[in-house]
């Protein structure tokens, strides 16, 4: 019996002493780990759900930047179409100067400045003012220099190389007219074929005619072709000197896709100025001063048809030197664009039947 107290004491002893691990494997431990568990799922899912979300965002945002610079891009492109289509119709409809003089106020105003009593408002405005003009004023003067320089550029192609084509006039020859003659047509016949090349044929009675004129006339020579072509017919042409100047297409005007002769570029007196050509109307801006003549023309064969075009002219430009008029334009007028060597010749015959009435009158009343 007394060693059972002891073992009974023992073993008491020894359940007291587990007490502790049986708390440590509680339902409460049990319950703590299975919260923390569940707190910890949601956290995960936020996690996964976080990368997600932030390609939507930056899909968004890259798109709004998109639209952004779409919107400027478009916008600076139909600016500048709209300066484009403005400056062409200012280009079309307006001179150089009258588009300076309708800018003027413009380009003036970034200078703008308030008084001096103004007040600080004023003043802040005024600055406002200035510099918000200064993007267009500055186009403006942009689009003037860059217009300048192109009309100058194209000026040069276009436009006389001079505006005194021919040196002032000797003070004792100024009553002397001056004859301007055209070259092919004219003078000369000249064409070009691939097969033969030049062909050039001085016009009958061109020599007789420079010969005789040259006397009472200052010659010129007009022509549209290049001086390389130009300078080596007249010196094989006219080995008499009887030429004074030769003009080749660098002083013609180009127009309207065509070398017009202006005859108001020549240094003379225009009404003492006589334009021989074929097509005196057609290629001088001046045709009140033109005498338009027979064209000359070689047929494939180099047949050449009898030719007294030239000869016959001569006795209206005699008369014309010996009578010098004031002004040849009215002379001309008065034929109104016919031949002129035809219908000076019929004046002429209805002039001498008219004086030989007159000297028949004049023998019958003296007897």
């Amino acid at each position: 019996m007394a060693s059972i107290v002891p073992r009974s004491r023992i073993f008491s002893i020894l359940l007291r002493n587990r007490k502790p691990d049986r708390r440590f494997f509680s339902s409460n431990v049990d319950k703590e780990s299975i919260i923390s568990s569940q707190s910890i799922i949601p956290d995960q899912a936020a996690e996964t759900v976080a990368p997600a979300a932030e390609p939507a965002a930056e899909a968004a945002a890259s798109g709004s930047e998109k639209k952004g610079w779409s919107f400027l891009k478009y916008g600076i492109i139909s600016s500048l179409t709209g300066a484009a289509g403005y400056a062409g119709y200012a280009t079309y409809a307006y001179s150089l100067d009258q588009v300076e003089e309708k800018t003027k106020a413009l380009r003036e105003s970034t200078n703008y400045k308030a008084g001096e009593d103004a007040s600080s408002i004023e003043k802040y405005q005024a600055l406002l003012y200035s510099a918000a003009m200064t993007v267009p004023a500055k186009a403006v003067e942009l689009y003037l220099d860059l217009r300048r320089t192109i009309e100058e550029q194209v000026k040069g192609f276009t436009e006389p190389t001079s505006d005194k084509l021919l040196p002032d006039l000797h003070p004792s020859e100024q009553h002397v007219f001056t004859l301007v003659l055209d070259l092919n047509e004219t003078i000369i016949y000249s064409d070009w074929k691939r097969d033969r090349g030049w062909r050039t044929f001085k016009r009958p009675g061109v020599d007789d005619f420079l010969q005789h004129l040259a006397r009472l006339y200052e010659v010129v020579v007009y022509s549209d072709q290049l001086n390389m072509y130009v300078d080596p017919v007249i010196e094989r042409l006219d080995t008499n000197h009887c030429i004074r100047y030769r003009l080749s297409r660098g002083a013609t005007k180009y127009q309207d896709g065509k070398h017009y002769r202006d005859l108001s570029k020549l240094n003379r007196d225009p009404g003492k100025i006589i334009y021989v050509s074929a097509h005196a109307f057609e290629n001088s801006l001046q045709p009140e001063n033109g005498v338009q003549i027979k064209p000359f023309k070689i047929d494939e064969k180099g047949d050449e048809s009898v030719d007294t075009t030239l000869l016959d002219l001569i006795p209206f430009l005699e008369y014309v030197a010996r009578a010098s008029p004031a002004d040849i334009r009215k002379v001309l007028a008065s034929y109104d664009r016919q031949d002129i060597a035809k219908e000076f010749k019929e004046r002429s015959k209805e002039t001498q039947r008219r004086m030989q009435e007159q000297r028949q009158q004049g023998f019958f009343f003296r007897r």
